[in-house]
């Protein structure tokens, strides 16, 4: 065997000859030299395997293409080219949840061509980061076909262990929304990603991908054992990806750490995105809002116009006077267009205007009132999936936002398919919501996606991207048999691995004593902990107005910042309980946010975190004595201590329940 090593500081290359059956491997490590990915040329077929320290990861996994007409390319290669390289920045995020990141990498790029036929080319660029490694295919202009259909991407990742994993199904109506399933990776279904994995050898994986663009989203599906292969969400017609030479995939990756946290920290995925792209990104503001919502999910209002509509002039002018009084400067408002009918939800070709305001609303009135009230309106957009009128009008509806002076906006795509055709995560869904981001940017406008493709990290190269749904949310505790505790301490290590979610957190009736009379799977002060363990830029208020006022735990979400410093995750374990500190951005204060599942538990938090030598007033708002999600569910204990970084504090958490804390700097 020939080894071409590739040391962490310094890169060294042995050229031998190659005799003809001797397989030919390379080795790249991280910059710590922790992680370790050897590739491997055998038979002409490339492999890949994945090791931290004296850990196998992924056994060897294959890797190739295959195109339309039963033409391939994982066979016949030899290697071309090898060009090693690194990398180390920082960064400065426009917003997030740490201000700056460190991009420190290593990367071997391997050229192969085929042997003989037409001899194509294709790199493999490989990148290992001390907190995961990632690789990605690039396909060069050369001659042969214009127009490539990928039929498959051969792309495996053959897990040396089993574990348990956390996963929703692929392949279904309602997209990324529903509940994790935890079972061994030797009996997964076909999977969205980001797929988390316990291994048994003690180490947390998550399997996922970076800048995807015009490209299909990649599902992980089980074929046998404890390995897993790409595979491509297609278009109607079968095809996986149409596209043409050059063209390159999006990174495939897997983040690696020690504890479950550590894969919270992780900023892999954002460092394999290309930089921001928007030269002015005053415009663009981490906020939180209210919004006429929360009614509309329990049954007091109506999207469409009814005797209880709640897009009215009248509704809006109240939550505009609610939300100035407490400081809160956004509001958004759903159903103010024409379009919306008691079916709008239905999978139907659905036809909104963008511009046309429902009876009973005016839009233009609504913002004047807002902005003498310093309350800016966040615009929305429903498509109902019927992306062929929406695009006709995309322009029209988002000139009316910049016209009106408007920054954000929130667009839906509802239904089970676009255009009742094509999956949302397929090729077409994929540049469908590009495009519409970048045509946001043109308007100014910062997005929040519902009905989304899963992030991927674009949010790097467009800050305008501020958040997305992408998984079961608040609203499923108003209509259904709702989410359960468990699963508000699975989401942090699986759904926002990804990025940034729209929860709408803050419910405060978790009784929900309106409308569908369904209750809220939480306590109140657990409630108050998703603005902490759940990040996200743009954070609503999701109660009524008349559930906060004069709540003394209302002052939590009036001081809970939205754009931080710094993350840190002190504890956790999937599915049971985390506990996050974050720092905010523009001042010195410090907030926690702890929550359990079903069980009860007391955690001891060192607040080592905080700022040496200094001191802070800490509020804390928990369970009070007695409280769990199932009684007495809206009791809050509120108390003030002064503590330091060498305190510790215990956390009691009671069934289904949670803890806020604010350590304001004194």
């Amino acid at each position: 065997m020939i080894k071409k090593l590739i040391f962490p500081a310094v890169f060294a290359l042995c050229i031998a000859c190659q005799t003809k059956n001797e397989p030919v491997v390379y080795e790249l490590t991280s910059p710590n030299g922790i992680n370790k990915i050897q590739f491997e040329l055998e038979n002409g077929k490339p492999s890949y395997a994945v090791s931290q320290s004296d850990l196998q990861v992924l056994a060897p996994s294959r890797m190739g293409f295959v195109f339309s007409n039963q033409d391939s390319l994982y066979a016949n290669l030899e290697v071309k080219d090898m060009q090693p390289s690194s990398f180390d920045e920082t960064w400065e995020q426009v917003w997030g949840e740490k201000r700056f990141i460190r991009n420190q990498y290593n990367q071997l790029s391997v050229t192969l061509q085929e042997k003989t036929g037409e001899k194509r080319v294709i790199e493999i660029q490989f990148r290992a980061f001390d907190d995961g490694i990632a690789f990605r295919y690039i396909y060069p202009e050369q001659a042969g076909k214009d127009s490539l259909f990928i039929m498959d991407e051969l792309t495996e990742f053959n897990l040396n262990d089993d574990g348990n994993a956390w996963w929703i199904p692929a392949y279904r109506d309602n997209r990324y929304e529903y509940l994790f399933t935890k079972s061994t990776v030797s009996v997964l279904d076909t999977v969205h990603t980001p797929l988390t994995i316990e291994s048994n050898n003690g180490l947390f994986l998550s399997f996922h991908e970076a800048a995807l663009v015009d490209y299909a989203s990649m599902t992980l599906a089980h074929t046998s054992g404890t390995k897993l292969k790409c595979d491509l969400v297609p278009w109607s017609d079968g095809v996986k990806v149409k596209t043409k030479a050059p063209f390159q995939t999006p990174w495939r990756t897997l983040q690696i750490g020690r504890t479950p946290g550590d894969l919270i920290t992780s900023y892999l995925i954002l460092n394999l995105n290309e930089p921001n792209k928007l030269e002015d990104t005053s415009w663009i503001r981490p906020s939180k809002y209210m919004g006429i919502w929360w009614g509309m999910h329990i049954g007091k209002y109506t999207f469409w116009e009814s005797p209880q509509q709640g897009a009215t002039t009248e509704n809006a002018k109240d939550y505009i006077d609610f939300a100035a009084k407490n400081g809160i400067d956004r509001l958004l408002i759903e159903g103010w267009n024409k379009g919306w009918t008691p079916q709008w939800y239905e999978n139907a070709m659905h036809m909104f205007s963008f511009t046309d305001c429902a009876d009973g609303f005016d839009i233009e009135k609504v913002v004047e009132y807002g902005n003498s009230k310093g309350v800016k309106l966040i615009g929305y957009q429903e498509t109902g999936s019927n992306i062929i009128n929406y695009l006709e009008q995309i322009d029209e509806g988002m000139a009316l936002y910049q016209k009106l002076g408007m920054h954000d906006i929130k667009i839906g795509q509802v239904g089970s398919r676009l255009n009742m055709k094509e999956w949302h995560h397929g090729q077409f869904g994929v540049s469908y919501y590009r495009y519409v981001l970048k045509k946001a940017a043109e308007y100014q406008l910062a997005v929040n996606f519902h009905e989304p493709i899963k992030d991927t990290g674009e949010r790097r190269t467009y800050p305008n991207m501020m958040a997305r749904e992408g998984a079961r949310g608040q609203e499923y505790d108003a209509w259904s048999e709702g989410n359960p505790p468990s699963y508000m301490c699975v989401l942090p290590f699986t759904r926002f691995l990804a990025g940034p979610m729209d929860f709408t957190p803050g419910i405060f009736d978790v009784e929900t004593k309106q409308g569908y009379g369904h209750k809220v799977h939480s306590t109140v002060a657990k409630q108050l902990s998703y603005y902490v363990t759940l990040y996200s830029p743009i954070q609503m208020l999701a109660d009524l107005p008349s559930n906060y006022d004069g709540n003394p735990a209302f002052k939590f979400l009036l001081d809970v910042p939205v754009d931080w410093e710094d993350t840190k995750v002190l504890n956790g374990e999937i599915g049971e309980y985390i506990t996050v500190a974050r720092k905010d951005r523009h001042r010195e204060n410090w907030f926690l946010g702890s929550m359990t599942n079903e069980e009860a538990r007391e955690l001891s938090v060192s607040l080592s975190f905080l700022d040496e030598g200094a001191k802070y007033t800490a509020t804390i708002y928990a369970d009070a004595p007695g409280t769990g999600y199932e009684h007495n569910p809206m009791d809050v204990a509120i108390t003030t201590q002064t503590v330091q970084s060498t305190d510790t504090l215990q956390l009691k958490l009671g069934e289904g329940g949670g803890c806020a804390i604010s350590f304001i700097r004194k």
